[in-house]
């Protein structure tokens, strides 16, 4: 039976937990365990499976035509941005690829070598969300077929399939999750829309896969076997799953989605996350960054996966808790200090999962976040966010507050029609 007529629009607890997890459940009240390996590779989620290979995180062509037509002059701005200053193609091919093993220095112990180390990777990432955005920006193929062909010298030097890992020095793991993901999110904007270039999108599609598996084959030590860090394998997995129509691994970024409900507290809290003392409230977020894409590109494929229950929790509860805590540090309690690190909220990349779950629920309440920050750019979990998601009813306008301070507010404005 399929999902739609199994499961659709049911807010009620899934099936696999009333086998070998309920005493589990019903033992810990108010305090949760996560899920070890073992029961999440258990869990029975073969009611999913590919829909729609075809369909991105978001509806590009109907995104595409909106904004050719708007008027928002923030959305118009970017709009003209990139397609004034749009890449150069060869420019673009013409960056080395990686084909050496992958090694990098650890980030907190040494930023200033993990900088210059990553500069490459970065270099990547901005390039295909850069085509990719390019794309619906402008509705040029040149920069989807240049995208295409980008990844193609990639896969054809079967790069970044070599990398360093020991479970006390996993920061070239760490960092291709990102690589990855921001290649299989731009690619999943351009590739139904690239005609020809067969061969080069199957030896992408390929790669991907390839790249996918390899790197998915190292569950992690510790926390980053089943945390944040697996929600970024789990984000890579769901696209590169529909890119490919790979069920096993679009479940493996499914089952994502249940840890996460499963792990939540009561308050919505994940635990993983809040742990982590004076960056609890970063990392409670953080772990949104990617959790938000999931929900959206399994949402396309259509599973109504917001309204995924599981003891008690929806994803609904953490973004509330998120919230809470970003404006009240005490709504914390015992979990973590008052005193929190509040330096990403100086960085507009962190709050893409905003842009993405605010266009679909309405929400006003990220306005204070988001619209300083506007436009919203991840080079990985979610590209130009503002440029894909943002409501274009949504004005902005800068404010004098009173000590001089300018300050940019959003507001709904009326609508043209």
């Amino acid at each position: 039976m399929s999902y739609q007529g199994k499961h659709a629009r049911q807010r009620t607890i899934p099936s696999w937990i009333a086998g070998s997890l309920i005493a589990t459940l019903l033992g810990v009240g108010t305090t949760t365990q996560a899920l070890t390996l073992e029961e999440r590779q258990e869990l029975d989620l073969s009611d999913y499976t590919v829909r729609a290979p075809d369909a991105s995180y978001f509806n590009v062509t109907e995104r595409m035509m909106l904004l050719q037509e708007t008027n928002n002059s923030l959305l118009m701005q970017q709009r003209e941005e990139l397609t004034n200053y749009a890449p150069s193609c060869q420019q673009r091919l013409e960056i080395p690829t990686i084909t050496n093993q992958l090694r990098i220095p650890g980030f907190y112990p040494t930023p200033d070598a993990w900088r210059l180390a990553t500069e490459p990777l970065f270099d990547f990432e901005d390039t295909v969300s850069e085509l990719a955005g390019s794309f619906v920006a402008s509705s040029d193929d040149y920069y989807a077929e240049c995208l295409v062909r980008f990844l193609d010298k990639w896969a054809r030097d079967d790069a970044l399939l070599s990398f360093y890992y020991h479970w006390n020095q996993p920061q070239a793991w760490f960092s291709l999750e990102s690589m990855i993901f921001a290649a299989a999110m731009a690619y999943s904007v351009v590739h139904p829309h690239v005609e020809g270039l067969e061969e080069e999108k199957t030896r992408v599609e390929a790669w991907l896969n390839e790249l996918a598996n390899v790197h998915m084959a190292i569950e992690g030590a510790e926390s980053s076997c089943c945390n944040n860090h697996f929600y970024r394998r789990a984000l890579y997995a769901a696209m590169i799953g529909v890119l490919t129509e790979d069920d096993d691994m679009f479940r493996f970024g499914v089952s994502a989605i249940y840890s996460a409900l499963h792990d939540m507290t009561e308050a919505g809290a994940f635990p993983l996350e809040v742990k982590r003392g004076r960056r609890a409230t970063h990392y409670q977020n953080y772990a949104l960054l990617y959790l938000i894409p999931i929900m959206e590109i399994t949402e396309r494929q259509g599973y109504d996966v917001y309204d995924l229950e599981i003891d008690g929790n929806t994803m609904h509860d953490a973004v509330d808790f998120a919230m809470a805590i970003l404006e009240d540090p005490a709504e914390l309690g015992d979990l973590a200090p008052r005193e929190q690190y509040t330096g990403f909220l100086k960085d507009d990349q962190y709050f893409a999962w905003m842009e993405m779950y605010g266009a679909r629920f309405g929400e006003a309440r990220f306005n204070d976040i988001v619209a300083p920050m506007r436009p919203i750019y991840n080079r990985g979990a979610g590209g130009y966010a503002t440029l894909y998601f943002m409501d274009p009813d949504v004005q902005q306008h800068l404010v004098i507050d009173d000590e001089g301070r300018r300050e940019t507010q959003a507001f709904k404005g009326l609508s043209s029609n």
